[in-house]
Parts: C-alpha cells; structure tokens; sequence
C-alpha cells in the first residue's frame, strides 16, 4: 500500500476519483495524445501500476453507499499491472493509455474491462471470471491475449483491434466459455488465434477481419461450441482455418472472405453445422476438407470451390447454387466431387441420394452411372474392359434402353443382310418359309426359339459369320442386361 503523501499528483487525482467513479483525464486534446507516443509522456500523466492495483484491490473504497469504478484516460502507466486471483467488484476502463507491461488478471473475478484505443504488450485472463464484457476496441496489443479456460458473461470486443504475436497464438482462448459473443470485426491480428474448444453462446463474428500466419494455422476452432460463425464480408485469413470437429448450431459463413494457404486452406472435418454457405471472394489457394462433416444445407457457387475438396463421408441434406439456377446441373456437382483426391463411393452415393429425396431420379442414375466410369479408372485390364461393356450395353444397368438401341440396330442389320440371301433348310419341303426378320430375332434370342435358326443354316460365307456374330451378340447382351440389373439391385 502506498501512503497518500507518496503518491504523485497524477496518482492522486486518480486516488480521489476512484471512490465514486470520476474520470480522470490526462489528455490534452494534440497529437502527443496518440498513444504511439506513450512512452515519452512525463510524470504529470504517468501512473504506477502498483498504485492502479492498489486501487482496484480496495485501496480507497470510499464512504457507505458509493460507486467505486476505476476510470483513466491519456495516462502513462509504468511497471507490470497484477491483478491475478484479485476479486474486483468494479469496473475496470482505460482509454487512451500507454501500458508499459502487460495486464495480468489471471483467475482474478471481475467486472467489466474496457481498454479502449490504448497500447499495451499483452492481457492475461486465464482462468478469470468476468460478469460483463472485455472491450478491447482500437486497441494494438504487442503481445498474447489469454483467455484460456476463462468465463465471460458478456462479450469479447476486439472491433478495429490490432493483435501482434507474429510466428505464434496471438490470441490463446481454448476452453473459454462465453455467453455473449467474440467480435472481431476489422480487427488485424498478426499470429494465430487458438479457440480450441471454445464455447461461443453468442457466436464469432470476424466479418472484414484479417489473419496473418502464413505457415501455420491462422485460425483454430478445433471442436468448438459456436451458435453462428461469420468469417465473412472480407474476411481474410493467411494460414489455415481449422474448425475440426467444431458445432455451429446455426449457420457458418465465408460469404466473400479470402482463403490463402500452402496446403490446407479451410479444414472442416468431422464439422457440425445447419448451415454452410461457401462462397467467397474467391478460389481458395488451399484445399478444403469436409470429411465426415454434416450440414443441414449446403450454399455455395460453382467456381467457389478450389482443385482440391476431400469429401470422404460429407453429408447433407439439401444443396442450393448461386447464381443462375439452370446452373445446379448434374455435370457440375459431379465435377464438384470429382475434386475429391481418387475414387471414393460416398460422395456420389450421398448426392444420388439427395437427388432423390427431391424427386429427380434420373440425375440419382446420372450420379451412379458417373460413380461406376470413376471407379473403372482403378480397376485391372479385364475389369475396366468388362466396365467399358457394361457402359456401351446398358450404361451399368441405370440405362437399360441402350440395350434395346443395340438390339434395334442388330435386327436392322440382320434383317436387311439376310433378305438378300437365300439359306438352305434343314429338312427341305418341311420348314416354315424363311423370314429374314423373325430369323435375325432367333438368332439374338439365347433362350427359346422361333423356329427360324433350327429350320435354315448357311452353308458359308459373310452370311454365316454374320449369324454367328448375332448368336454372340445375343449372349453379350443378355449377360450385361443381367448383370445391370443386378448391380442397379444390389446397390440401390
């Protein structure tokens, strides 16, 4: 405790204030009051630090009945500000001021802190207890901000903030529990931001936001509890965004930010969320993961997604395109997952099946029949020649018409071949007359008959090869047709 008659007359004024809550003011209306230039202001606006703890400690509680608050503008305040394990039953606001250490509140239980336009090396909040909000707005913070495992009952403000730990977390907040909301809108933070299992009750809005950690991760989200995340409107991250396992009760949006990372650009895997809007500015640099995430409903736009979309176990429950609707076209959501790294059956089986549930089965087909031409690209020789036949025959069996096409165009054939001829009978004077048409359908036919191939032959010639090649035509159609079907049952 420092004795009145110790103190400065800057310290003094504040000392008298507190007790009912007064301003006190160092400012003087010019440019030195930037606080850019705090280091060089004089004892008449500088404070100690230990005599603000002391304050804020209960140092001058004043009379029964006041309001203590702690208020100070433009002042200049010197050495290292503890505050930890402090139970402060007053609000906490510094405006314009100069901090020469950084702010510790570690497991201290306070009120509402406000520093607003001021300058100070770093702000510990680990493990405190805040009943009202933390307000850092257009204020530069050379160092970490910590709010690990902290609990806020209002909100985070860092609107216009400047946050500066290049090469590390510039703001470490996992386990942080907040019933109002983190915002961060225009703030500039040069380091990552680690929000590992956070929990945002009043969401994380970051709209025209700007992240810079080129080689790592520039946010981290990690198995979050967030109600609406907006990384939009110029939100703009240089490293990954990482929400892996992250739950977003209601919508996650990166309308208009910009994605630029080496690797990844946007991890999602095993996400949660209502809904999904991805269109941003522009083509991420990155790839985007959404294995294994879930989302209600999926916004995007054609040319929003980058070469490269890992969507293994993706799931949702409707699509909407931006922009032209004509534009939803079945090529191009089967280009969509064809950005997918190889082959893999889920992410054409889950738009097969959301085309589908919206009535359009034929686009289901186009899907499946895209899945199966994918998949024979990793197939053997004879298994990709098998696949090719399947395809040209009945198109895997979900285009079972092609087979009746074929058979068309053999009996056209055979037809208009063999009525030029004459073949000879089995049993002369006993066989129905020869019939070009009915003949050529007998022979295409591998079960039965219509009496045509048992009572005519060809003694040799093209004739002869061409019947045969019928017969074999026959047997390769009704073996794929067969062989259609059943996949197209057994996988549907």
């Amino acid at each position: 405790m420092h004795p009145y008659e110790e103190l400065t007359s800057a310290e003094r004024r504040l000392w008298d204030a507190c007790p009912t809550g007064r301003l006190v003011d160092f400012r003087t209306g010019g440019a030195e009051d930037d606080p850019e230039n705090g280091e060089s202001w004089g004892a008449e606006r500088t404070v100690r630090a230990s005599v603000v703890a002391a304050l804020v400690r209960g140092g001058n509680p004043g009379p029964p009945g006041s309001a203590p608050a702690l208020r100070l503008a433009g002042a200049r305040i010197s050495g290292a500000l503890d505050l930890s394990d402090a139970e402060i039953g007053h609000g906490l606001r510094f405006e314009g001021c100069w901090f020469e250490q950084g702010v510790g509140l570690y497991g201290a239980v306070t009120r509402t802190i406000e520093i607003e336009r001021s300058r100070l090396p770093g702000l510990d909040l680990t493990m405190a207890r805040v009943s009202g909000r933390v307000a850092l707005r257009r204020t530069v913070l050379t160092g970490t901000l910590s709010l690990v495992n902290a609990h806020l009952s209002g909100e985070l403000l860092l609107s216009d903030a400047v946050v500066s730990h290049p090469g590390d977390w510039a703001l470490v907040a996992g386990g942080l529990v907040m019933e109002g909301g983190l915002f961060c809108r225009r703030a500039v933070v040069h380091g990552g931001i680690r929000l590992l299992g956070a929990q945002l009750l009043g969401g994380l809005h970051m709209e025209h936001a700007r992240l810079r950690q080129p080689d790592g991760v520039a946010l981290l989200a990690d198995h979050a509890v967030v109600s609406t995340m907006a990384l939009s409107q110029g939100f703009t991250a240089e490293g990954t965004v990482s929400l892996r396992g992250a739950q977003v009760t209601d919508q996650l949006t990166l309308d208009g930010a910009v994605l630029r990372a080496g690797g990844t650009a946007l991890d999602c895997a095993r996400m949660q969320a209502g809904v999904f809007v991805f269109t941003p500015a522009e083509r991420p640099s990155g790839a985007v993961d959404l294995r294994n995430a879930r989302v209600v409903t999926v916004h995007d736009r054609e040319d929003a997604w980058p070469d490269t979309v890992r969507l293994q176990g993706f799931t949702y429950g409707f699509l909407h395109e931006s922009g032209d609707p004509r534009a939803a076209s079945v090529d191009r959501r089967v280009a969509w997952i064809r950005r997918h790294p190889g082959y893999a059956a889920q992410p054409y089986e889950q738009l097969a099946a959301w085309y589908r549930q919206i009535g359009h089965d034929d686009d289901a087909r186009r899907v499946l029949l895209a899945r199966q031409r994918h998949r024979r690209g990793t197939l053997g020789l004879p298994a990709r020649l098998w696949g090719h036949l399947l395809d040209t025959t009945v198109g895997y069996g979900y285009r079972p018409w092609l087979a009746g096409v074929w058979l068309a165009a053999l009996v056209l054939l055979g037809t208009t071949v063999f009525a030029g001829h004459t073949p000879r009978p089995t049993e002369p004077g006993r066989v129905p007359p020869f019939n070009p048409f009915v003949y050529t359908l007998d022979l295409l036919i591998p079960i039965g008959g219509l009496g045509q191939r048992a009572s005519w032959y060809w003694a040799g010639g093209a004739t002869a090869w061409l019947s045969y090649g019928l017969v074999a035509a026959g047997w390769i159609l009704t073996t794929a047709v067969l062989a259609g079907i059943t996949r197209t049952l057994n996988r549907n």
